[in-house]
């Protein structure tokens, strides 16, 4: 794509997704991610009830009666996108692809957080880091994340989140709201996910087409792996092939579950023709409650 039909395409995702954060996702993202702590506000007189704790004793003295110190949340947080772009990613039977669903999703997610005057931070991942976007806010700079996600030509087809994970521990000292974007076609990431969600409020979102589990019956047809890069001469018509083929992949998608639940972490799963934003509005409103 040229210049002009980047931009067209950005502006394109950035009024769809904006709109739904405005007027669905930014009071629900709100109340679904606490803030870093307490900073003070105010001093008020004393009522029935309140923390003897929170006395302020110097203003109580000076006014011969008890105030107390109010409190309010601390707000501002930052939201790290880890957004998988192996080749895998560039898959899809309907009308667009796992990465044109990935991307929005991202878009969404990025204006809430604006909305909240939240930083945002961009990594993409294969099996190396492709890219990292320090955490920044405002649109112009929500706009940069997201014409990267459509423009950007990653280096490597392949994936490994567990590399991806290590880097955002590196660079990301301070606690985070993380979602990691993927189809999760990979394995071995469930230790270094655990040590993760320890430090961050992570959420797994993945991405998938419902033609993936099972290979239809076409005869031998040459098959080419989009993350190896490698074509093999495949016979379809087997059912032993098929059954394997589909064992594999619910044994992904079930390392997937298991290791996102034993960490403590998040999880949605949306397909590319289902709506994602029903998805992302039931995990707000459940993480809120």
């Amino acid at each position: 794509m040229d210049t002009k039909e980047i931009l067209k395409k950005v502006r394109k995702i950035e009024i769809k997704t904006r709109r739904l954060s405005d007027h669905i996702f930014s009071g629900e993202y709100h109340s679904s991610f606490k803030g870093r702590g307490m900073t003070f506000s105010e001093v008020r007189k004393y009522q029935f009830g309140d923390d003897v704790r929170a006395i302020d004793w110097n203003v109580t003295a000076r006014y011969n009666e008890p105030y107390i110190k109010v409190f309010e949340e601390e707000r501002e947080l930052t939201m790290m996108l880890m957004v998988d772009v192996s080749g895998s990613e560039l898959f899809g039977t309907t009308k667009q692809f796992k990465k044109d669903t990935i991307t929005e999703i991202a878009a969404t997610l990025s204006f809430s957080a604006t909305q909240n005057n939240d930083k945002v931070g961009l990594i993409l991942f294969s099996d190396e880091i492709e890219l990292f976007i320090p955490p920044k806010k405002g649109k112009t700079h929500v706009l940069r994340i997201i014409r990267e996600l459509i423009e950007f030509q990653p280096k490597s087809k392949k994936t490994d989140i567990s590399g991806a994970l290590k880097y955002l521990s590196n660079v990301m000292k301070k606690k985070a709201i993380v979602f990691v974007l993927s189809d999760f076609m990979d394995e071995d990431y469930y230790q270094t996910l655990k040590i993760v969600g320890k430090k961050h409020d992570v959420t797994g979102i993945r991405v998938y087409d419902k033609k993936e589990m099972e290979i239809p019956n076409l005869g031998i047809v040459p098959m080419l792996d989009a993350e190896t890069g490698e074509t093999m001469m495949v016979n379809t018509s087997s059912k032993r092939v098929r059954t394997q083929y589909k064992a594999h992949y619910l044994k992904m998608i079930d390392y997937y579950d298991k290791s996102f639940s034993r960490s403590g972490a998040g999880t949605i799963s949306t397909r590319i023709d289902e709506s994602y934003v029903t998805k992302l509005l039931g995990y707000f409103k459940q993480k809120g409650a």
